[in-house]
């Protein structure tokens, strides 16, 4: 019983540090938010958007503060000190809790330029931090079921047109555009649902990547790989912010992204499309091997 009352305690801690440190930050990022809703012109985005994502950062650095402050997580990282913070990145990653996200911000901060998640469209009602996301122009995505689009097949484009909104924006500063090619985070269930041909993944969608590529391929220097893993089971964020997330494994690697994947339209051309697919699904199997072997080892 003791136990639990100082997990909780040290969980309640967590929390409200990281409440405090957002709207800490959050009351600056607003303000300068504020300015390029009025005033919304490249010009003044590639002044004021290196500011807000200097404040973004900032969060991020307060964040990995309560961390080290609150949890005792062994960190297993290699990868991550041979990148290097200039140009354009395309970020991939395997996907199972919440925690994923303080995982890659706490080790890809500073290392690269920030990153930007593409979100599902009702995230933006999360209080304050939905606004923050969409101040820092993170773009938000609506699903669509099979069923409605045989209803609604032009449904299928507003994806690609708020991808290319997105990217087009993005290429006014140096940034990292996150990808999870799972499209959600692993469970037994999903697994089993999806009958996956993986031990340890989800089915990889390819069209986001490909999307991504497209709008701005000529942009982004290469693809940073990243693989993740718990030893003890994907914890919860609650369990994290209690401390019951022990060890992660993280292993990164850069890789080149080829030049036709920048230039192909996978929308339209069934070759292409083919191509890209096979190529995403090596890499896909390549982590599958990597999670099971890092799994062995501990």
């Amino acid at each position: 019983m003791l136990a639990l009352l100082l997990r909780n305690a040290r969980g309640a801690m967590a929390f409200t540090l990281l409440v405090l440190n957002t709207l800490f930050w959050c009351a600056g990022l607003f303000g300068f938010a504020l300015v390029k809703l009025v005033l919304p012109f490249d010009a003044v985005r590639r002044r004021i958007d290196p500011l807000l994502n200097a404040i973004a950062t900032a969060w991020i650095s307060g964040n990995s503060g309560w961390m080290q402050l609150t949890q005792d997580t062994a960190w297993d990282v290699q990868g991550v000190d041979e990148l290097q913070y200039a140009g354009w990145y395309l970020v991939n990653a395997n996907h199972q809790t919440w925690v994923d996200i303080f995982v890659l911000q706490h080790l890809l901060n500073r290392r690269i330029p920030l990153l930007k998640f593409f979100l599902k469209s009702q995230l933006i009602w999360v209080p304050v931090i939905g606004l923050a996301w969409w101040a820092l122009d993170f773009p938000f995505m609506r699903r669509h079921g099979k069923a409605e689009l045989r209803k609604h097949p032009e449904l299928r484009f507003q994806d690609r047109e708020t991808t290319r909104r997105a990217c087009a924006k993005f290429s006014l500063v140096p940034t990292s555009v996150m990808n999870f090619a799972e499209g959600t985070r692993f469970t037994p269930e999903k697994h089993r649902r999806q009958n996956s041909p993986y031990r340890h993944l989800l089915k990889p969608k390819a069209g986001a990547l490909a999307l991504a590529l497209n709008a701005m391929g000529e942009r982004f220097h290469s693809l940073i790989d990243v693989t993740i893993v718990y030893p003890q089971g994907a914890p919860t964020f609650w369990q994290f912010l209690c401390g019951r997330c022990t060890r992660v494994i993280v292993r990164a690697r850069r890789l080149p992204i080829p030049q036709e994947f920048c230039e192909g339209d996978y929308t339209q051309d069934p070759a292409f499309r083919a191509r890209f697919q096979k190529w995403l699904l090596a890499l896909w199997q390549e982590k599958d091997q990597q999670i099971d072997e890092l799994q062995r080892l501990t």
